[in-house]
């Protein structure tokens, strides 16, 4: 696991609730300005396959709160929700089942291809899901936890950096990561090349960390570097 000094991020002069400016023993850290917290937000992200999930699952398997991202967007376009309904007027009602729920794979294919279709469907589904994190993040907080971990696999692409205290990034190599896409998800490799396609490459993000785990090898190997950085995470917490 690769670690380095935490850095100062300046939050946007946006419309999503603000973190105001705090120290943990002299590094520059945030917290939403909506909830009084010394809560220690982590955003987890990687490239597709990479191997987040797991890492997601290790953290909670000790009890880390998990704010998923996945599940958050599935909840923001669940049926008669209003992003579900502008998705369906903009693509069609074949982007529907039968029972009126999205259908994920007509969609994939309508977008992930097309950079222009992937924003649109972005600036539908992201508000949603920053309103159900932010949300989400405020219920732990009130519950006194020192540690939230946040599973945004596009925090890079969807400038989510100054909305974290500290990114951890996971990463495996681009073929690998395809090998796992086409096994465990049912897809063609094509399909695979599509979506790895449709991210940011790992290269540029690794600079952007302030953690880094790599997941090339042994699910033991990776459990063993997902206890050490929860080792640096819990350390910083409790500087707060």
């Amino acid at each position: 696991m690769s670690v380095k000094a935490g850095r100062a991020r300046r939050i946007p002069n946006d419309t999503r609730p603000r973190r105001a400016a705090s120290r943990r023993r002299g590094v520059a850290s945030r917290r939403l300005a909506s909830y009084d917290s010394a809560m220690l937000v982590v955003g987890l992200t990687g490239n597709i396959a990479a191997g987040k999930s797991a890492v997601a699952a290790r953290l909670a398997s000790h009890g880390i709160p998990i704010v998923d991202a996945d599940v958050l967007a599935r909840a923001a376009v669940a049926p008669f929700t209003p992003a579900l309904r502008r998705i369906a007027e903009r693509w069609g009602k074949d982007v529907l089942e039968p029972d009126g729920s999205l259908d994920r794979a007509a969609l994939r294919r309508l977008v992930f291809s097309d950079p222009g279709e992937r924003k649109a469907l972005d600036a539908i589904v992201h508000p949603e899901v920053a309103r159900l994190r932010d949300t989400a993040i405020a219920t732990y907080a009130s519950k006194n936890e020192p540690i939230v971990v946040c599973d945004i696999p596009l925090l890079f692409e969807a400038g989510l950096e100054e909305t974290v205290d500290v990114i951890v990034l996971v990463d495996a190599p681009a073929e690998l990561r395809r090998e796992r896409i086409v096994r465990d998800r049912g897809l063609s490799p094509s399909e695979a090349d599509a979506m790895i396609a449709a991210q940011l490459p790992a290269a540029a993000k690794r600079s952007r960390a302030d953690h880094l785990i790599e997941n090339s090898g042994t699910r033991s190997e990776l459990d063993a570097r997902v206890d050490a950085l929860l080792a640096t995470l819990r350390e910083r917490a409790a500087s707060a």
